[in-house]
């Protein structure tokens, strides 16, 4: 038995033989104040929302009811994030190390794209110019995960659309070099945009440049 102590409490009636229990947004809060890091802390979020135990809305609203709690403002922002379809730790890198960081265009977030053999959905569809970018959480899948992806991915070239795959490593320490590659597939796609440095001593401007 896993005792979670909480000072969310809901007063709703239940039979007496039941212990008080919180719910599921108010756990998630929880966890997410005790977590190490905000990558462990967006991971309790993202989990969450993805199995569809609660919402980015009942998550806010939960939230709004507490007078304190660590990180509020990082919190707000992530709920935001999730809303838009972020869906893990290494989406979140993403978005906020790569793309934002970085001036890419905003993609679309679990962009859902109909193949022949079925619905898909892609993590990061930047629609105008026909590029995909499908982040993968793990150095090595399972041979049915990898053949999955990539019949995927060539489904998609057959509608005309181009796929790029990254995983932790080029989301993080690797991020403005990843950062320069999909600018530089963008531009060959029509993508007029400046890609600016994310920070003092960002190589992705010059590394851009090269390609």
């Amino acid at each position: 038995m896993v005792v979670h102590r909480s000072r969310c409490l809901r007063p709703e009636w239940q039979p007496p033989w039941h212990l008080p229990r919180t719910t599921v947004a108010d756990t998630v809060l929880d966890l997410v104040g005790q977590a190490r890091t905000f990558d462990d802390a967006y991971g309790w979020i993202s989990k969450a929302v993805g199995r569809r135990l609660t919402s980015p809305q009942s998550l806010s609203k939960a939230l709004a009811g507490r007078s304190r709690i660590r990180w509020r403002a990082w919190i707000t922002e992530a709920l935001e994030d999730a809303a838009d379809g972020v869906h893990s730790p290494l989406e979140r890198n993403y978005v906020h190390g790569v793309e934002r960081a970085h001036g890419l265009p905003t993609a679309r977030r679990q962009a859902k794209r109909r193949h022949s053999s079925g619905t898909r959905y892609l993590d990061n569809l930047y629609e105008e110019y026909d590029l995909c970018v499908e982040l993968d959480g793990f150095a090595a899948h399972p041979a049915e995960s990898r053949w999955r992806d990539t019949h995927r991915d060539n489904a998609n070239l057959v509608q005309g659309t181009e796929t790029l795959r990254y995983g932790w490593p080029d989301v993080t320490e690797h991020r403005c070099q990843t950062a320069a590659e999909i600018a530089a597939m963008l531009r060959r796609r029509g993508w007029t945009g400046t890609l600016r440095p994310c920070g003092p001593g960002c190589p992705a401007v010059a590394a851009a440049r090269q390609s």
